[in-house]
């Protein structure tokens, strides 16, 4: 990388970091457009302020040889954000990549597909967050996020804070969920989160500040699929997304 490239490039990435921090944006988003300016960056060898537009169609085209189209969408819109807040040049490449519009239903769990994937569950902080999940119909960082302070007991429902689109919503809260809660968390007792880290075992879990693994869950629920004979999308992304209560 020339050192005149690498030394703007370097002083515009971290503007582009104070940039994305300041602007709001979810936690996923901000990684997915900050590494989207680096590896276009290392693909021009830092050379990434004035971009023609056959620079970016063989960039753009290289990246689709190897990753999927929302991945490839991502690095289109980080790029734009750079090029609007950080260069403060219009962006005039919007239409060059078109993802193709054709968009797949999630499959559906069924109430009873969701009680043997619970029942099969033998680990108990996850036995119980996946029954969490598909009771209040959460997705699975908004189920992650919880702490004891969302749950309106009163009231019957509970809080889900910044949820999809950085929002935040009240959901219902069955009864049946809340005992269950209740009597999880006389199990953990940690006076914030709902779903302590479970790394340092029981006695851990009180004073945890973090929740459970995302990682954790997710091999957890998939392993759990398996066994069941499921052969399902859903359940391996989200299990809690666009269900109905029990």
């Amino acid at each position: 990388m020339p050192a005149s490239c690498q030394e703007r490039f370097e002083r515009h990435y971290e503007a582009h970091l104070k940039h994305l921090r300041l602007k709001g944006l979810q936690p996923k988003t901000v990684d997915a457009y900050a590494r989207a300016v680096r590896t276009i960056g290392a693909y021009f060898d830092g050379c990434i302020d004035d971009l023609s537009e056959p620079q970016l169609l063989e960039y753009f085209t290289d990246r689709l040889e190897t990753h999927s189209w929302s991945a490839v969408k991502l690095d289109l819109y980080g790029l734009r954000f750079f090029y609007a807040h950080v260069l403060r040049k219009p962006w005039v490449n919007v239409d060059l990549v078109k993802p193709p519009k054709g968009q797949r239903l999630p499959d559906i769990v069924t109430v009873a597909e969701a009680q043997r994937l619970i029942q099969e569950t033998r680990t108990l902080s996850y036995r119980v967050f996946f029954f969490t999940l598909y009771s209040l119909g959460l997705r699975l960082g908004e189920g992650l996020a919880l702490t004891v302070a969302d749950i309106d007991a009163a009231r019957r429902r509970v809080h889900i804070r910044a949820g999809k689109g950085n929002k935040d919503r009240l959901v219902p809260l069955p009864d049946r969920t809340l005992e269950l809660l209740r009597r999880f968390w006389r199990i953990h007792r940690n006076p914030v989160l709902l779903f302590p880290n479970r790394a340092g075992g029981l006695k851990a879990a009180a004073t945890a500040s973090t929740p459970l693994d995302r990682g954790g869950v997710q091999v957890t629920l998939r392993q759990v699929v398996e066994g069941c004979g499921l052969k399902k999308r859903l359940p391996l992304i989200a299990f809690g997304t666009a269900m109905p209560h029990i």
